[in-house]
C-alpha cells in the first residue's frame, strides 16, 4: 500500500518527550491531557506498547519472536529526532513508507541510489529495532520510463556509412527582425535577416539556438554549424549545453561567408542552447544562420494525426489568462496591444498523448513577418509538469507551421500560442497533433523482454540485498499481486494485469505490471529466488531469511475472503516446483469500525475467518498494514473533525478485538508480527485516507482510545473500566 505524506507534527507533549532523548535513547510517550481529563486519564495508565508485548513474551503467550511493528517514513526516522524516539519506546520493527520501493531508489538510466536506506538501516541497528522490508517486486511505484525503455523496440542495423544528418534546431535569422533570445548583457542587431554584433569594449557572448533535444542516453555527437563572417579573421568560442552543464569548442571566422562548424559529445541535458562567445574578438561577427543537427541510420518517420483542433466563431472558447481573442472566420483572432500575451490554442483535457514524440502543426495567417512568437506544450501547472517550448516562425500570409515537440512524457497537454510582445496580428485556423513513429525499429520478443526484465529485478533485489547488507532478514518479496476477481474461471482470483485488461486505464498507464512480461509463475518464483541467492550474498544467514506475499482485503466479507483463499492456492502454485518457498502471508487490514452492527458482525466474522484461513495454510502470519476509520450508520466515513467519543471507544473495542483474535487463532509458531500502519491520526490533505482517525495518537501525538484498545489486545488492562 502506498504510503503518503505520513504526519509527525510536534505538539506540545512531543516536543517535551523530544526534549529527553538526549539523555535516554528513547522518550516513553505518556500523554498530558488537555481536554476532558475524566474520560482520558486513565491513557495515563499505559505502558509504551512494547512493554506488554515483552510480558506476553516473558509469560509464553506469544511468539518470542513476535515483532510489533510502526510504518514511517525513513528519512524522519533518520533525523534520530521525534520519529525515532515514538518508534524505539513503543515497537520493535519499522516498515519504512516508501524507502524502499523501487521508484524510490531506482532512477531514470537505471542507476540505484541507496543512500537513504543504509542510513535507516545503520539508524536501525543502533536503535535495536528490525526492519521489515517493502517491497522487492510491486507494480506500483516503478520507475516505468526506465522499464519501458529496457523493452522498447530495437533499431535495425544499418551500415554506418549510410548515417544521414537530422536537424535538432534551426535558427534562421533572415526571418527575424530582433534578436529573439534571452539577453546576456548583450544584444545583437538583426537587420537585412543578418544576426550582426559588435565588440562592446568587454568580454561578451550572446544565445543563437535555445532549448533543442539531447539524446542522452544515445551518447550522440552534436554539430552545431553557422553561415558566419567576420570583419577579420580569428576564432569564437561556441558554447552548448544546460545552465551548469556545459562545454566550448573555438569556432574559426573569416572574412569571407562561410560555413563553419564545431562537434560535441558527452553533452548530459535533456535541452541544450548554444551560445555564441566572441568574448575579447574586436572584429564584427555577421551570421545568416546556425544549426545543429546529429547523425543517425537514415528512417522513415511516420506522422499519425491523434488530435485536431478547430474553433467556431464567438468568444474566445477556452480558459482566460488574461487575454481573450475572438473566434472570427473560424480562426482565433489575435491583435496585438503591445502588452505581453498568450491564450490557449488546444486545452489538455482534449489532448492525451502517450509517451513520444511529436510535431504540431498551426495552420497560421499573419499580417507581416514577426519574431518571438513561442508555443508551449504543458502536461499540468505544478512543478513536476513537463513544459516544451519552441519557436514559431512567423511570416505573412497564410502557412502550415510544424513545430517539432520531442521526447513527450505522456499526459493531458495544454497547447499554448504565446505572441508576447509580437507585433503581428495572427489568425490561428486549427492545431494538429502528430505522433511520429520511426521505421526503422522492430519489437522484442517475448522472450527477449522477459530476459531483460529478469535481468533487472535481480539487479535490483542484489542492489538492495547489498545496502542492507544482512540485517533485514524479513521481506516483502511480492506484494499486491491479486486482482479481486477470478477472470478466467480456474478457480482463484487471477494476478493483476494491463495486458489482460483486469485493473484500471490509470493503473495500466501509471503502473509496471512485471507479471505480464515474466508469467504469472516465474514473475513470483524469479523474485524469490532473487532475493535467497542476494540476501545469502551479501552476509545475511539464509536460516534467518523470511519472505511474505503482501495483499489487501483478505479479510472482505464482500467475496468470503475469497482474494486470500485464491493466494493460498496461488502460493501452492508458485511453491510447485520443489524450490521456491514462500514462508508467511501477511495481510494489510485497512479495515473500518461500522455503525450498523450487521455491518460489523460480518467484518468481525470475516476477520475471523482470515486468520483462520491463514493458520490452516501453515505459513507465518503477519497483520502488515492495520490501521482503521469508522463509518456511521447511513454508510459514510466519518473525520477525525467528527468522530464521538462513543464512536472513538467502539474504535478502541475493534482494536482489541483483532489483536485478540490474533493471538487467539494464530498458533505461537507461526505468529511473526502485527505493524500499525498510521502513528497519528492522517492529516485533511494525506496521500492515504485523509482526515480520518486511523491513529493511536492524534496529530499531537497524544494517546487516543484507540492506543489503549491495542494495548489491550497485547495484554494490557481496561483501565477505563477502573476509571469509571
Amino acid at each position: 500500500m502506498k504510503l503518503k505524506n505520513i504526519n509527525f507534527g510536534l505538539g506540545l507533549v512531543a516536543l517535551l518527550a523530544l526534549s529527553s532523548c538526549a539523555d535516554d535513547k528513547f522518550s516513553e510517550y505518556r500523554t498530558d491531557m488537555t481536554k476532558n481529563l475524566k474520560e482520558y486519564q486513565y491513557l495515563n495508565n499505559y505502558e509504551p506498547l512494547k512493554k506488554y508485548v515483552e510480558d506476553m513474551k516473558a509469560s509464553g503467550k506469544c511468539n518470542p519472536d513476535f515483532k510489533l511493528g510502526i510504518a514511517l517514513a525513513a528519512p524522519d526516522f533518520n533525523k534520530q529526532e521525534l520519529v525515532y524516539c515514538l518508534a524505539g519506546s513503543n515497537f520493535e520493527e519499522m516498515t519504512a513508507g516508501n524507502a524502499m520501493k523501487y521508484a524510490s531508489c531506482v532512477k531514470n538510466d537505471g542507476t540505484f541510489d541507496f543512500n537513504t536506506v543504509k542510513d535507516f538501516v545503520t539508524n536501525a541497528q543502533d536503535a535495536g529495532l528490525t526492519i521489515y522490508g517493502h517491497t522487492l517486486a510491486w507494480h506500483s511505484q516503478q520507475n516505468k520510463k526506465y522499464l519501458s525503455k529496457l523493452i522498447a523496440d530495437k533499431e535495425i542495423q544499418v551500415d554506418p556509412s549510410q548515417k544521414v544528418d537530422k536537424v535538432d534546431a534551426y535558427t534562421d535569422f533572415s526571418k527575424m527582425n530582433s534578436f529573439p533570445f534571452y539577453v546576456m548583457d548583450y544584444t545583437p542587431e538583426i537587420k537585412d535577416g543578418i544576426l550582426i554584433s559588435k565588440y562592446p569594449g568587454k568580454w561578451y557572448q550572446y544565445f543563437v539556438v535555445d532549448n533543442y533535444p539531447v539524446d542522452v542516453d544515445a551518447k550522440r555527437e552534436y554539430k552545431v554549424t553557422a553561415m558566419i563572417k567576420a570583419s577579420e579573421d580569428g576564432q569564437i568560442d561556441v558554447q552548448t549545453g544546460n545552465w551548469g552543464a556545459t562545454t566550448s569548442q573555438k569556432m574559426s571566422v573569416s572574412t569571407q561567408w562561410k560555413e563553419q562548424s564545431v562537434t560535441f559529445s558527452g553533452l548530459t541535458t535533456e535541452k541544450a542552447f548554444v551560445v555564441f562567445q566572441p568574448g575579447d574578438f574586436a572584429g564584427d561577427i555577421s551570421c545568416k544562420w546556425v544549426k545543429v543537427t546529429h547523425s543517425e541510420a537514415p528512417v522513415m518517420e511516420i506522422e499519425t494525426e491523434v488530435h485536431k483542433e478547430t474553433y467556431t466563431d464567438g468568444d474566445f472558447p477556452f480558459y482566460v489568462m488574461g487575454c481573450t481573442p475572438p473566434v472570427i472566420n473560424g480562426a482565433i483572432h489575435f491583435v496585438p496591444t503591445g502588452d505581453w500575451s498568450q491564450f490557449f490554442v488546444m486545452p489538455g483535457g482534449d489532448n492525451e498523448l502517450d509517451e513520444g514524440d511529436y510535431v504540431v502543426y498551426l495552420d497560421l495567417t499573419s499580417d507581416k513577418d514577426a519574431s518571438g512568437v513561442d508555443l508551449t506544450m504543458q502536461n499540468g501547472w505544478g512543478g513536476t509538469a513537463q513544459a516544451i517550448t519552441a519557436k514559431v516562425p512567423v511570416a505573412a500570409g497564410r502557412h502550415s507551421v510544424k513545430i517539432e515537440m520531442p521526447k513527450v512524457e505522456g499526459g493531458n497537454y495544454d497547447i499554448i500560442l504565446k505572441p508576447q510582445t509580437a507585433d503581428a496580428t495572427l489568425d490561428v485556423h486549427s492545431v494538429r497533433v502528430c505522433k511520429i513513429t520511426k521505421s526503422n525499429s522492430i519489437p522484442l520478443t517475448d522472450e527477449e523482454k522477459k530476459s531483460r526484465l529478469t535481468d533487472a529485478m535481480g539487479k535490483w533485489i542484489d542492489g538492495m540485498m547489498e545496502a542492507t547488507n544482512g540485517y533485514v532478514t524479513s521481506w516483502e518479496v511480492v506484494n499486491e499481486a491479486l486482482s479481486g476477481k477470478d477472470y478466467d474461471g480456474d478457480g482463484k482470483f487471477d494476478l493483476q494485469s494491463a495486458k489482460r485488461g483486469n485493473v484500471s486505464a490509470d493503473d495500466a498507464k501509471n503502473n509496471f505490471y512485471w507479471q505480464d512480461y515474466l508469467g504469472d509463475i516465474d514473475y513470483v518464483r524469479t523474485a524469490v529466488a532473487d532475493a535467497r541467492k542476494s540476501f545469502a550474498a551479501h552476509n545475511g544467514d539464509p536460516e534467518k531469511l523470511k519472505l511474505f506475499i503482501n495483499d489487501y482485503n483478505l479479510e472482505s466479507d464482500w467475496d468470503d475472503n475469497g482474494k486470500l483463499r485464491s493466494l493460498i492456492q496461488w502460493i501452492k502454485d508458485w511453491e510447485a516446483d520443489g524450490v521456491t518457498k514462500i514462508d508467511g502471508i501477511a495481510s494489510q487490514m485497512h479495515i473500518s469500525c461500522y455503525a450498523d452492527p450487521n455491518t460489523q458482525k460480518s467484518k468481525k466474522d470475516h476477520i475471523v475467518k482470515m486468520l483462520e484461513l491463514m493458520k490452516e495454510s501453515g505459513k507465518l502470519c503477519k497483520i502488515s498494514e492495520l490501521d482503521m476509520g469508522y463509518v456511521d450508520a447511513a454508510g459514510k466515513e466519518v473525520k477525525t473533525a467528527d468522530i464521538t467519543e462513543e464512536q472513538h471507544k467502539e474504535m478502541r473495542d475493534l482494536y482489541t478485538f483483532v489483536l485478540q483474535k490474533y493471538f487467539e487463532i494464530i498458533p505461537a509458531a507461526q505468529q511473526y508480527g502485527i505493524t500499525q500502519w498510521c502513528a497519528t491520526d492522517a492529516p485533511k490533505d494525506s496521500g492515504w485516507r485523509p482526515g480520518l482517525p486511523v491513529g493511536l495518537w492524534d496529530l499531537n501525538y497524544l494517546r487516543k482510545h484507540t492506543y489503549a484498545g491495542f494495548a489491550v489486545g497485547l495484554g494490557a488492562p481496561e483501565y477505563w473500566k477502573e476509571a469509571k
